[in-house]
């Protein structure tokens, strides 16, 4: 055994081998995420043509414009999707959390049997089609639907009779939308949470117990701290594709309330305005990977350092 794991690690190191297999991720990066990020950037500074995509901007010079880039900061339209879009990616990713991290701290302290049981059912929704849960969503929040009924029927007997309602608006609202996003996304805060927390030395809890800490200190000094990663992954996996999502918003949200994911696919379809579109995508690029994972860093790291100069 030995023997042939020191033939496997010498094949590895071998410079050829080793270049080739980790050359590969980069290749692909390049191919499919570098190659039409410039592509896209580049449409995003010509003028608009009939051709769509406007493979004529070439035939002018200067081709490069920044009038798409000006008309996002001048047009009233793409500010509010902007906002709409990080506010409900926000409270989305907010309410994953607030339910995402007692089901993952739950399922580490259940047996390892019945972590196998609990992981398959977190990740039994991405078995079914995307499209069909959003529709599935659709029937249960419609004026008619049980659900709504139900819900009706409940709050119409809590409160006075000359208030009661008819229905619940749902449908169509901002409401509906971070509800199916929360749902849609839970997974990815409960697996990268689960995965930071399983981790987890169970020995500094009962250290902690033993000098007499609370249930709830232990948690607030010893497990929430070193969770951090797991929240700061998890986070950024549903903040970023809610931020940009395009389904929920076009099948349960409101159209005179867009979020920019359907802002930009108005542009490229309806408008077919390409390099419009192309500039409100490469902003929002810019605005995900950029700015606010950046800005997440510099909270924590500076909390880090503070920490850190106000120990003796």
């Amino acid at each position: 055994m030995a023997e042939e794991t020191a033939a496997g690690r010498s094949w590895f190191n071998r410079r050829g081998w080793r270049d080739l297999i980790i050359g590969v991720p980069y290749v692909w990066l390049l191919t499919f995420f570098l190659l039409p990020f410039v592509i896209v950037f580049a449409m995003s500074l010509a003028r608009r043509a009939e051709l769509s995509p406007p493979i004529a901007f070439l035939d002018e010079w200067p081709w490069i414009r920044g009038d798409n880039f000006a008309r996002l900061f001048s047009d009233t339209l793409y500010i509010r999707a902007y906002l709409t879009s990080i506010w409900n990616a926000g409270v989305a990713t907010f309410f994953c959390l607030l339910i995402g991290y007692p089901m993952a701290l739950g399922i580490t302290r259940v047996s390892k049997s019945w972590r196998n049981i609990l992981l398959m059912l977190v990740i039994l929704p991405f078995w079914t089609s995307f499209l069909l849960r959003v529709y599935a969503w659709m029937g249960l929040l419609g004026n008619n639907s049980w659900f709504n009924r139900g819900l009706t029927a409940t709050i119409n007997a809590v409160i006075p009779s000359e208030w009661a309602l008819k229905s619940i608006p749902m449908m169509n609202s901002n409401f509906a939308v971070v509800l199916v996003m929360v749902y849609s996304y839970l997974p990815f805060m409960i697996l990268p949470l689960y995965a930071n927390l399983e981790k987890l030395d169970m020995t500094l809890n009962e250290a902690a117990l033993d000098l007499g800490s609370r249930p709830w200190q232990v948690f607030k000094d010893v497990t929430l701290p070193l969770s951090i990663p797991g929240i700061i992954a998890g986070g950024l996996l549903v903040f970023i594709p809610a931020s940009g999502e395009l389904i929920i918003p076009s099948l349960v949200g409101n159209a005179s309330d867009p979020m920019i994911g359907r802002v930009i696919s108005d542009q490229f379809s309806s408008a077919r305005d390409w390099p419009m579109a192309s500039a409100v995508a490469v902003a929002l690029l810019l605005l995900l990977l950029l700015v606010l994972p950046m800005m997440v860093y510099t909270y924590f790291e500076g909390r880090a350092q503070a920490q850190g100069e106000a120990r003796p």
